[in-house]
């Protein structure tokens, strides 16, 4: 009997196992086998690249200071010369005028916060860096930036959202975070490539707290836990995929969340000040990311994690730190230089592509 008791315990672990990986693959490993044949990208470490930085940021004259380190006066240059390994693949290697050409006639959009401007930015100056004498169009219609190049028929939009749900303003002044509420949407659906982001400022609070009150179907109140508002919104963001967006015509992504290195628990350094190699180790766990993997996990519809998450926190010398928008006065470390980390996302996201 205790022979066959240990056997069931044994084939009751195979099958957990069995079915933790079969959703984990879901999420991860199912996207990948679109380029790379089942290799798990996103495991793996980084290897110093002399043939790095991917390109120069003095060749994007569009750049945002905030990300330019080297113009705002960095004077380490190894943060660029890191590339992503994965264990068992190789990433593919960039062809942006290949890109390009098979994306001829599409719209990418990324929705999100700043941290989806740092990867737009990013994308957006690795298309311009390899053919630079090619024409691109910028400009800014209310909250939704347009880069197109008109030799390619391209377009690639960023469209200024933090939390994905709605923020409305009533006549009285209150500002009301609506958890239920997407109308931003209706400007989304169309798009061929959709990337999302949301996280950095569900933490905001006291005067940087974006809303007043909080509505929840009929129940409307101050405040609540930030993690359990996070996941009430990407509940309403996810039953909107699911119902709303053709997957088989819209590729549908979520960035996973950007992490920080402002505070003092991050595994090897206090913050990213003076830091000029990745890190050893790291070890801190993002509820939030668990939380958008739940999510995503109970989708329909096929919707993949660009899991950035653990590998970026390896980098915590990949931030402007005091190079910058605020300098001294601002220590960022929060967004990610450019050229740098963020470089690595696009990479992702061409190799799933399968462009």
């Amino acid at each position: 009997m205790s022979s066959l008791l240990s056997f069931l315990v044994v084939f009751s672990l195979l099958v957990l196992v069995s079915m933790l990986s079969h959703v984990h693959g879901k999420l991860i490993n199912d996207v990948n086998q679109l380029g790379t044949n089942g290799c798990d990208l996103f495991e793996g470490r980084w290897v110093y690249d002399d043939s790095y930085p991917l390109y120069n940021s003095s060749v994007c004259p569009f750049i945002e200071k905030q990300f330019d380190c080297l113009k705002n006066g960095r004077p380490d240059k190894d943060y660029l010369k890191y590339r992503w390994q994965p264990n068992e693949c190789n990433l593919p290697r960039f062809n942006a005028i290949e890109f390009q050409q098979k994306f001829k006639g599409k719209q990418m959009m990324f929705v999100g916060d700043s941290i989806s401007l740092n990867q737009w930015q990013s994308l957006t100056c690795m298309l311009h860096a390899a053919d630079p004498q090619a024409k691109y169009i910028s400009k800014r219609i209310g909250g939704t930036s347009i880069f197109t190049f008109p030799k390619y028929n391209t377009s690639y939009l960023l469209f200024r959202n933090a939390f994905l749900v709605d923020i409305t303003t009533e006549n009285n002044g209150t500002r009301v975070l609506k958890l239920d509420s997407l109308s931003s949407a209706a400007q989304w659906k169309d798009m061929d490539v959709l990337i999302f982001d949301s996280w950095h400022w569900w933490l905001h609070t006291g005067r940087k707290q974006p809303w007043d009150l909080v509505q929840d179907g009929n129940s409307t109140y101050k405040d609540g836990p930030r993690l359990t508002l996070y996941e009430k919104a990407l509940d309403t963001w996810a039953k909107w995929v699911d119902s709303e967006v053709d997957t088989t015509k819209t590729k549908v992504f979520f960035q996973g969340v950007s992490p920080d290195h402002d505070n003092p628990t991050s595994s090897g350094s206090k913050t990213c000040e003076g830091v000029t190699q990745p890190l050893k180790s790291t070890e801190e766990v993002h509820q939030e990311e668990l939380i958008l993997e739940k999510v995503l996990r109970g989708m329909n519809k096929s919707v993949y994690l660009l899991n950035i998450t653990k590998l970026s926190q390896y980098r915590a010398d990949g931030h402007p730190s005091v190079y910058g928008h605020g300098g001294h006065r601002d220590l960022d470390c929060t967004h990610w230089c450019l050229a740098g980390v963020v470089d690595a996302w696009n990479l992702f996201l061409n190799a799933l592509l399968g462009l």
